[in-house]
């Protein structure tokens, strides 16, 4: 009774799961591969950290409330072995804890009582219920306030990890989800919040339309299913058919074997008859054959025998081929490495002929280059030489003409004076 004290803890779990009943499905949608790192943060309560003096007293009071939580839910356990933690408790605690058990055996005789319809009038009952509530209340927050102002008693006895009930460890779950929610809440911004609540909707929406999804393919796995069992029910009929045409086939492959049957005993007896006459023929046949074989076998071994000697007098000759093939390839081997080693010392002899050729090439090669330079520059002075053998020539020409004619210039002048004279004259 003293784990669920009303006065310890207001407000029921189960709002704190209808509260977070939303995040905790988005959060095992199979579209969580798309959360943003920042919805991951926005969505984790551990990550975030007090920043204002209320918010670290809101959560020192849950936690708080937490503690006193796990403790009262130990008492029922440390009443019950009372007498192992005595001296650990101490007689203070000790007395409150035993009167508390008074308390709380008076409640169940009480409720016992009212179930099995006492005779006592409801407002009495209704009276004495309320006044053992708060005692119980103030019998369970003196417990607390004893256990809670020695830390290493609670420590001791939360060491002796004593199993909890299944209720119990639920609620306190609950409170602890309660008390991550609150600090989450508190340590939310407006925006965030926003951002929170877009992201549940699109979460949600993303779920409606995962089962309108889903509700569409379970409506074509039915009809499909409904189309496969149709088609087993027309399987069916067809297979019950073909069983009876294999039945009438099975009357039909009887008959016929049996008539197969005699037919082929009848001709097995007519083939018997006819193999008879034919081994009688074939036996004729074989005493001929094996006559013929008898006489090749006589000719054939006179011929194997010429062939044999034929063989060795082969064989003899072939080993002697081998013999003069292996002296003349040793012949062949000695002249040729005869003729290697004239080729090694010629090869020699090529290299140094061919330095020296190179090294003759190059002089050539520059002989020729100073012949050409030095032609090209005779054909340069011929050239100039025979230009100016022309210039000297029109030159002469010229100076010989203005000689010429500085020489008949003053002929003229006479010849012009006479002809002007006859002219006055006449």
């Amino acid at each position: 009774m003293a784990t669920r004290d009303p006065a310890v803890l207001p407000i029921s779990s189960q709002g704190v799961k209808q509260r977070n009943k939303p995040l905790v499905k988005g959060m095992a949608t199979p579209e969580k591969a798309t959360i943003t790192s920042d919805a991951m943060k926005m969505l984790d309560p551990h990550g975030l950290k007090p920043d204002s003096i209320e918010t670290e007293r809101i959560v020192n009071v849950l936690d708080e409330t937490i503690a006193k939580l796990e403790m009262s839910s130990l008492i029922p356990c440390v009443i019950d072995s009372l007498d192992r933690f005595a001296d650990m408790l101490g007689p203070e605690i000790t007395t409150n804890l035993m009167e508390h058990q008074k308390l709380s055996d008076e409640m169940e005789q009480l409720l016992s009582s009212s179930e099995e319809g006492d005779s006592m009038r409801p407002e009495e009952q209704q009276g004495r219920l309320c006044l053992l509530q708060h005692r119980l209340k103030c019998s369970v927050r003196n417990v607390l306030r004893l256990l809670l102002a020695n830390p290493s008693l609670c420590q001791a006895l939360k060491d002796e990890a004593w199993a909890r009930g299944s209720p119990t460890e639920a609620f306190l779950k609950a409170f602890r989800e309660f008390r991550n929610f609150i600090l989450e809440r508190l340590l939310t911004s407006p925006v965030e919040e926003d951002k929170k609540t877009r992201f549940a909707a699109d979460i949600s929406l993303q779920i409606r339309k995962n089962t309108e999804a889903i509700t569409v393919l379970q409506a074509e796995l039915a009809a499909a299913i409904r189309t496969r069992e149709e088609e087993i029910h027309t399987k069916d009929n067809v297979i019950k058919d073909l069983k009876t045409s294999m039945q009438d086939l099975t009357t039909d492959c009887e008959a016929a074997i049996q008539q197969m049957k005699e037919e082929g005993e009848r001709k097995q007896r007519e083939e018997l008859q006819a193999t008879q006459a034919r081994s009688a023929s074939l036996q004729q046949d074989i005493q001929q054959l094996g006559a013929q074989l008898s006489a090749l076998v006589l000719e054939h071994q006179a011929s194997e025998l010429a062939l044999r000697k034929r063989n060795c007098r082969m064989e003899t000759e072939i080993m002697n081929w081998i013999q003069k093939y292996d002296t003349d390839m040793g012949e062949k081997q000695a002249e040729y490495e005869e003729v290697q080693a004239a080729y090694a010392q010629e090869k020699a002899q090529l290299s140094l002929l061919t330095e020296k050729h190179a090294v003759l090439l190059q002089e050539y090669s520059q002989i020729v280059e100073e012949r050409r330079i030095r032609q090209e520059k005779e054909e340069l002075a011929l050239k100039e030489l025979n230009t100016m053998n022309l210039a000297a020539a029109r030159i002469q020409a010229f100076w010989r003409g203005y000689l010429v004619r500085c020489l008949f210039k003053p002929k003229k002048k006479k010849t012009k004076k006479k002809g002007k004279g006859k002219k006055a004259k006449k």
